[in-house]
């Protein structure tokens, strides 16, 4: 692995390329028009991922691209001075790669359920916990109607049961009104279409597939690196692609240009978009009023929609007390949430129909009684490395 070093314009780019050091000739950084330098490489068909930091010795590497397939891509010279690296794309398909480490967990209501935006920080307040994750593998997009049809269709042919068919908008809008439990058979068929071992299990000792979404007990092998749903505190980890304090995946103010959700300013002082109720840009044919998968930009660790469209179920059961001044954040290492049964399973992410309170990474959903399936809940799937 060969590791270069370019000081240009104040911009400090190390690069890491993910081949043997015989294979890499032609590689360089050079000025370009608009204030940009040009990182180049040589031509391959594998798919790379630029990625970026900014403090090698506590190294958090964010998305400085999506995967790139051409040899070159043009970085901002008024941007911080950084580091990057070029990595070759392993990740299954679809999905991208979480990186271990620690972050600050979670928030609770502050001022009387309504934030001021000015010095107060999403991690001030009541709650945060500090958590390390160990690195895993995530669905860059919501689980859209056409790929649940594909493994609904698979896993019915082969034994598998639904409370729900789930229904959605269009072929690319998330599959929503399915279930906790309708989620957790379809990550195991998932995972046994994929040849990868399930997750799941009707019984302690692991001997029983999970596959009939009417029983109530559920135990997660977590041994096993077939799809399953985040836990909670893979899910904010993700949300927060890597930044630190910040409402929303991608700073502290929203607008309707960046995620899917019904604007309300007179409500959130952060909510920089005019009133206009459900979100205009989708305002449009029957409800719901879902956005296509990916309509927005990603996070820093190239997720979409990690902020409204429709909530995201978890793993985890919904730890009481749910509101100050008792904390429901569990710390440590790959924290899994409380022992159940509970009531509710924890439900991230906001939706359409929330204001921006709760489109917030550490907002957690108040209706994650697993069995309901709403218009508003949808989910992702994750992988063990």
């Amino acid at each position: 692995m060969l590791k270069l070093l370019f000081l240009l314009s104040g911009l400090v780019v190390m690069v890491t390329i993910g081949e043997t050091t015989a294979q890499v000739t032609n590689f360089g950084i050079a000025p370009v028009a608009g204030g940009q330098s040009l990182l180049y490489w040589p031509v391959s068909s594998t798919n790379y991922v630029l990625q970026t930091t900014t403090n090698l010795a506590l190294a958090n590497w964010v998305a400085a691209s999506s995967v790139v397939t051409v040899n070159a891509v043009n970085v901002t010279n008024s941007a911080p001075s950084g580091f990057f690296r070029l990595l070759q794309s392993t990740n299954p398909p679809g999905m991208v790669m979480i990186p271990a480490g620690s972050f600050l967990m979670g928030n609770f209501i502050v001022n009387n359920f309504y934030e001021s935006a000015t010095n107060d920080p999403d991690l001030a307040g009541y709650g945060p916990t500090n958590v390390y994750v160990s690195a895993f593998y995530m669905d860059v997009n919501l689980v859209a109607s056409n790929q649940w049809a594909a493994v609904y269709g698979y896993a019915t042919a082969n034994g598998y049961t639904f409370a729900h068919a789930g229904s959605a908008k269009a072929a690319n809008h998330p599959i929503q009104t399915v279930d906790w439990y309708d989620c957790v058979v379809w990550c195991n068929a998932r995972s046994v279409q994929a040849g990868l071992p399930p997750c799941y299990f009707a019984d302690a000792g692991f001997t029983q597939v999970y596959t009939n979404a009417a029983g109530t007990n559920v135990y997660w092998n977590a041994a096993n690196n077939g799809y399953r749903l985040p836990t909670e505190a893979e899910w904010e980890k993700a949300a927060r692609g890597g930044l630190t304090g910040n409402r929303f995946p991608w700073g502290n103010y929203i607008t309707e240009s960046q995620a899917n959700y019904p604007a309300d300013p007179a409500g959130y002082d952060y909510d920089l978009n005019p009133y206009s109720g459900a979100n205009t840009n989708f305002e449009t044919g029957a409800n719901p009023v879902t956005s296509p998968v990916g309509s927005f930009a990603p996070n820093g660790y190239g997720l979409y929609d990690m902020a409204g469209n429709v909530y995201e179920w978890c793993w985890d059961w919904f730890a009481y007390p749910p509101y100050p001044p008792g904390s429901p954040y569990l710390g440590g290492t790959d924290p899994r949430g409380p022992v159940g049964p509970l009531y509710i399973r924890v439900t991230r992410g906001g939706s359409l129909g929330d204001y921006a309170f709760a489109e917030r990474c550490a907002d957690r959903g108040i209706y994650g009684d697993p069995a309901f399936a709403g218009y508003t809940i949808g989910f992702r799937c994750v992988r063990g490395l």
